[in-house]
């Protein structure tokens, strides 16, 4: 799932950097609805004995994507100016999104050195982002 997201994020980055907005919107849809794996793995912790803080990164990611759900799909607001949302939402992102290099953890050494590589992929693209668009 880590990797999913991370690769969606990445195209998301990549097409705002090309100035697709139909592309980065539509991929935006696609990992909004990783929340409903990310719940079924929520649900299905207990089963695995799983510890608290697998629990905590998966409720970050869930907020994470709440919020973005709100912000940029529901009210549609422009707060990526607005610095006083701006770092709340990007500490969360990579709360979020570093999070699931944990949860991909579970599934042995390769999930973790990929969700790893596809993480720093995706920390350049949002800093090459911000310091080209602003955003």
């Amino acid at each position: 799932m880590a990797q999913i997201i991370f690769l969606l994020a990445i195209v998301v980055f990549v097409s705002r950097l090309a100035g697709q907005p139909r592309i980065e919107y539509w991929v935006g849809v696609l990992l909004l609805l990783t929340a409903f794996p990310l719940c079924h793995l929520l649900l299905k912790a207990p089963l695995y004995h799983r510890a608290p803080l697998y629990y905590l990164q998966l409720v970050l990611m869930l907020a994470y994507l709440v919020l973005e759900a709100v912000l940029d799909y529901v009210f549609k607001f422009d707060f990526r100016h607005v610095r006083a949302i701006v770092i709340p939402y990007v500490t969360l992102f990579f709360a979020a999104t570093g999070g699931m290099i944990g949860v991909a953890s579970l599934a042995g050494r390769p999930w973790t050195i990929s969700s790893v590589i596809l993480f720093l992929i995706m920390a350049v693209l949002a800093l090459v982002q911000h310091a080209r668009l602003g955003l």
